[in-house]
């Protein structure tokens, strides 16, 4: 795509654009902004203003037109989000804007430009923000650096051939000698930094900033001709100076410089690339559902749409319903979204306390429709989410299923983190949809499915293979956690893998049996219709931070008196097993956040009829006693409050209908049913077993 690049004048603003080079993109513009006339440098949130006497010269080194823009607001909102949850506007006054209103120049110039190059490698704030108004603006953000190792970076830059000298200094150890230096002189100092005070070495933390003289793009190289050195504050802590650029000029370059070498990191990590491995050399059985028949279903088994309130969260479930012939797919979305935003209101909650949705569709024909009317019920970091197409009733397109939180306070997001990447990057994928890669809240870290996507170009891998997307989805699924991951370690609770082919279930198992990071989860498998842009799996998951809310144990306090709830560490438990009653098998699975009765975690239950055969009305009243004596299943069975119920559609419905009961026997009836949605599903596993006839995943 034709793009415009952002520049600060900096060595990650140029460097990102030898690999927009490198993935096929085609630079037609630059673009910054700068203090208004009279101010020499600002302390902005969000923009590198010193050194832009210098982006002239870079824009003409680069042989493209540079579009100027004042920076004439400043950070009214420095939250970790921007704008709000209900709409794509932005905040009046903010600096973000005077962004948009300089790339809308650039676009109105440039009306065939479709992405933005951005220098940013861990700022959330930066990204956020330009990741914003791009949006707005229908851009992409092309943002290679992203979430790479900083010590790799540095190194990468200087055999790539970029010459960049540090312009400002601001951080422990740098001092006015320092200006001036390029990025390889500085190298062992910048890394000796990063060990002594854990300094970052290309600057991420303000420690400096840097000016580009070549790089293998220029035309031409830059060369400073004047320079004076401006002392900002001499404190005894860190010095904060910078190269004031009085003259410079154009150097031409010889066509016998030799280019340097671009490093693309790999696609896959060490312990993934184990993984596509040990599933290639494997060579399980990849066999198709193609000679099932699902064309004559029995629809009958299904729940209504139902809503519960356990604490903070809120569970609405099965949200759906029958429309006419004449209605558009568009209608349906509409009217489901707003029985959802009725049933959020009843407890004075707003679709902005969505925490993650489940958008179940009867054809992903539909997905893009569907994606843009979704797209209108939500603004600044939507729910977590996943999609996919299952076998639906006659007359219905679309079911829904909502987890909700009811954040205290005055901020909307005082208790909520979001972590919403539209940028295309190595890290993980863009979302192809409007919803955020993960969501934080209450303790639980809900992750939207992911697909085997190639981060860089958004495709899946060509030729088709199995193995590197089953990688690929676990991999990005641990990359999501590591960046939100924010003073506590965490566990996984849940992972279920949607399949398109039930045949593709030993190929998943045998990468779960080298994967280290669920083994404290439950595991399904479930194949059904069809997944986002035909991929072949989505993982899904669900992370617990392993912090609990604990009374703390002090002598201090009186016996009658109420002890202060403190966050505390806590050690997660999964167990499983067993029950065999008359012709019923049932299998469990929990996986709870510590041994508390109000534990948080995920329960599965499955069930099927021994060998097929049929079973009475008293093997259904045993398994359910059976089920309640279980301590281990007490917190879930205690405080469920929503139910995923999936159904082998292959099975005889009636016979399914009458061993649920079974399942929700064993619920604490005194706190009513939990909602439940329905899942109709070709073919349904866990880790140890195959070919289940239904399976409840049970939030607690």
């Amino acid at each position: 795509m034709k793009y415009v690049a952002l520049l600060s004048g900096g060595k990650d603003s140029c460097y990102n654009l030898l690999h927009c080079q490198k993935n096929g993109h085609e630079l037609v513009a630059a673009a910054s902004l700068r203090p208004v006339q009279g101010k020499e440098e600002l302390d902005s949130y969000l923009y590198q203003t010193v050194g832009q006497d210098v982006i002239e010269f870079v824009a003409r080194a680069l042989d493209v037109p540079l579009y100027r823009g004042d920076i004439l607001g400043t950070a009214v909102e420095q939250g970790s989000e921007y704008g709000t949850r209900s709409s794509r506007k932005g905040v009046d006054g903010d600096e973000t804007e005077d962004l948009y209103d300089l790339l809308a120049n650039v676009k109105y110039h440039h009306p065939d430009i479709q992405g933005v190059s951005v220098g940013a490698i861990l700022s959330n704030y930066q990204r956020v923000r330009v990741e914003h108004v791009c949006q707005r603006l229908s851009l992409t953000c092309l943002c290679y650096l992203w979430q790479r190792s900083q010590d790799e970076l540095l190194s990468e830059m200087i055999e790539a051939g970029m010459e960049a000298i540090l312009i400002k200094v601001a951080g422990i150890g740098l001092t006015t000698k320092h200006l001036g230096k390029s990025l390889a002189e500085m190298r062992p100092t910048l890394v000796r930094l990063n060990d002594l005070y854990g300094s970052h070495i290309c600057g991420e933390g303000g420690e400096y900033e840097s000016l580009t003289l070549d790089c293998p793009l220029f035309k031409s190289r830059i060369v400073l001709t004047d320079v004076e050195t401006v002392i900002h504050s001499d404190h005894d802590f860190a010095v904060v100076a910078y190269l004031r650029v009085k003259n410079a000029r154009l150097e031409p370059k010889s066509s016998l410089d030799a280019p340097g070498h671009l490093t693309v990191p790999p696609l896959l990590d060490e312990i993934y690339e184990a993984i596509r491995a040990s599933i290639l050399e494997a060579e399980p059985n990849y066999s198709s559902l193609s000679a099932v028949s699902f064309d004559s279903l029995d629809y009958s088994l299904d729940f209504p749409t139902s809503t519960k309130r356990q604490g903070k969260w809120i569970a609405v479930t099965n949200v759906q319903l029958q429309c006419t012939a004449d209605e558009t797919i568009e209608d349906e979305v509409t009217k489901c979204f707003n029985i959802l935003k009725e049933r959020l209101a009843s407890f004075d909650l707003s679709l902005a306390h969505s925490t993650n949705i489940n958008l179940f569709l009867e054809s992903m024909d539909d997905f893009a429709r569907v994606n843009a009317v979704y797209a209108s019920f939500f603004g600044t970091s939507p729910p977590s989410r996943a999609c996919v197409a299952l076998d639906l009733p006659p007359g219905i397109r679309v079911r829904i299923d909502c987890l909700a939180f009811a954040e205290s306070g005055s901020s909307l997001n005082a208790e909520r983190q979001a972590l919403h990447v539209q940028s295309q990057s190595y890290w993980a994928p863009a979302n192809i949809g409007p919803y955020s890669q993960a969501v934080v809240v209450g303790e639980r870290l809900f992750i939207s499915g992911q697909i085997g996507l190639i981060p860089s170009s958004i495709t899946l891998p060509s030729p088709r293979s199995l193995a590197t997307e089953i990688a690929l989805s676990m991999q990005h699924a641990d990359r999501i956690v590591e960046v939100v991951r924010n003073g506590w370690e965490g566990h996984t609770q849940m992972a279920v893998y949607w399949l398109s082919d039930a045949g593709h279930v030993n190929a998943v198992k045998k990468a779960i049996d080298v994967y280290d990071g669920d083994k404290v989860s439950v595991k399904l498998l479930v194949a059904v219709k069809t997944l986002p842009k035909g991929a072949l799996v989505e993982k899904q998951v669900m992370v617990h931070t392993g912090r609990a809310w604990i009374e703390e144990d002090d002598s201090d306090y009186d016996d009658n008196e109420k002890k202060e709830l403190v966050l505390k560490k806590v050690q997660p438990i999964y167990q499983q097993g067993s029950i065999v009653a008359g012709n019923l098998v049932l299998h469990w699975e929990t996986s709870q956040s510590h041994a508390a009765p109000d534990s948080a975690g995920c329960t599965l239950i499955c069930l099927r009829s021994g060998h097929d055969a049929e079973y009475t009305d008293g093997d259904v009243a045993l398994l359910g006693s059976q089920l309640k004596s279980i301590r281990a299943l007490q917190p879930c069975l205690s405080n469920a409050f929503s139910i995923r119920n999936f159904h082998n559609v292959k099975a005889k419905q009636h016979s399914i209908k009458s061993i649920i009961p079974a399942i929700l026997s064993g619920l604490d009836e005194s706190k009513g049913l939990p909602p439940i949605t329905y899942i109709p599903s070709r073919f349904i596993a866990t880790q140890s077993e195959d070919d289940w006839n239904v399976v409840s995943l049970i939030v607690n």
